[in-house]
């Protein structure tokens, strides 16, 4: 019976072994934590994102770090594969807003039981607190693996460690050494879905969140992305999902020059109507100061950044701002912009961007393209999905293809 060993159990690492001992093999998965899945168990707020209910073409728009690559492992096994083989096997699932995909439970830690029980039922040997130090291999073939002093013989490894997001999990980029070790190009590491550090000071308005915004990312007269949804302000600047998302796509501009993020915080109004909503409002508050007078307009936690940011003084009474104030108003309610000073650093980022080079992994069957019988899942390959469960697709597609194969 063929030996194969899987390294890293989260969520690629717990499908490959399964798929693998689910096509007959006898298999053994090393874990360097105490537990299985910790990175799983912190993941949606503790809900699990599990996928993403997208159709092909618009689930492969959410995968901008070499979506093609992943192709032939999506046409094996798909999203709504995924969905079949857990429902199937006892799993309850729900789609929420955005086609995410669910536990019925909310409950992360029932998604990592399930794939527990199912491994134990399948036979998998885990071995905890078992750091792998090397992938031995001879002659251009995989020979085995080594933990402390141990050399441990096998047929095929898979490796599936994660990348360097949230390192406290375990994902301290230890398979990039090891595969590198072995001859394999890594694409530099980088946080691909990660808040954003600005020039300028929010924490005035840090916890406030906001909804039904647009947001812009630019680079001189670019737009390098722009994304309608929900954000937040931290303490060091921007935070929340359509930030994160455009983190994405501003990294490879950052070295280039500066980047801008720009907010519309009224979207559905052109400055126009929404001069004309001003008026309005200043009509029914003449004798207010202008502080008070923009509640129906902003929430009020935002209303004082909101005129200093317009250089108007906010005890001004309604009825002496100035055309050129309003105007001004308007302007900043449309374009409130924030100058990019960093990301924030790769631990705090949701996902890794970069890795073991797709160009040497073969796409049918995730099979080093130097090494013969060593197999790559998950995070640790250069490929990376959005916000909304694609990436754990990538590391379920990835991991089954991986299994089945090794």
């Amino acid at each position: 019976m063929k030996k194969v060993f899987v390294i890293g159990g989260g969520a690629a690492g717990m499908m490959a072994a399964l798929a693998a001992a689910m096509t007959g093999k006898k298999v053994s998965l090393f874990e360097k934590n105490n537990i299985l899945g910790k990175k799983l168990l912190v993941t949606g707020h503790g809900r699990y994102n599990i996928t993403n209910f997208a159709e092909k073409d618009a689930f492969f728009e959410n995968i901008p770090g070499n979506g093609k690559f992943l192709y032939s492992a999506f046409s094996q096994f798909s999203n709504r594969d995924l969905m079949e083989f857990l429902e199937n096997n006892g799993l309850k699932l729900k789609v929420e807003r955005g086609m995410r995909v669910f536990p019925a439970s909310d409950r992360a830690i029932d998604v990592r039981d399930f794939f527990k029980n199912l491994l134990e039922k399948n036979g998998v040997k885990i071995f905890y607190n078992s750091r792998v130090e090397e992938i031995i291999a001879e002659d251009g073939k995989v020979a085995g693996i080594r933990v402390g002093d141990d050399f441990l013989p096998c047929d095929s490894v898979i490796l599936a460690t994660g990348g360097l997001s949230y390192p406290a999990t375990g994902s301290t980029g230890d398979g990039y050494a090891m595969a590198e070790k072995l001859g394999h190009t890594i694409v530099k590491p980088f946080p691909a879905l990660v808040p954003i550090v600005t020039q300028e000071n929010v924490r005035e308005i840090m916890g406030v969140s906001l909804k039904n915004v647009k947001v812009y990312a630019i680079q001189g007269k670019k737009v390098i992305k722009e994304e309608f949804g929900e954000m937040l302000f931290a303490h060091f600047g921007l935070s929340g999902p359509v930030i994160l998302i455009l983190s994405r796509f501003i990294y490879d501009y950052l070295e280039k020059g500066e980047v801008f993020i720009k907010i519309d915080l009224k979207p559905a109004l052109t400055e126009e109507k929404l001069e004309e909503r001003v008026l309005r409002d200043f009509g029914k508050y003449p004798n207010k100061d202008i502080k008070n007078a923009l509640k129906d307009l902003l929430p009020q936690s935002l209303i004082l950044y909101i005129l200093k940011r317009s250089d108007i003084d906010p005890d001004k009474k309604v009825r002496s701002i100035t055309k050129v104030e309003r105007k001004q108003l308007v302007k900043t309610l449309k374009n409130l912009t924030f100058k990019v000073r960093e990301l924030r650093p790769i631990r705090e980022a949701i996902v890794t961007g970069g890795g073991v080079s797709v160009k040497e992994i073969n796409p049918s069957t995730m099979e080093s393209k130097i090494i013969k019988g060593l197999f790559f899942a998950g995070e640790v390959i250069d490929v990376d999905g959005l916000t909304g469960g694609f990436n754990l697709q990538i590391a379920f597609s990835t991991g089954y293809v991986a299994g089945v194969n090794a």
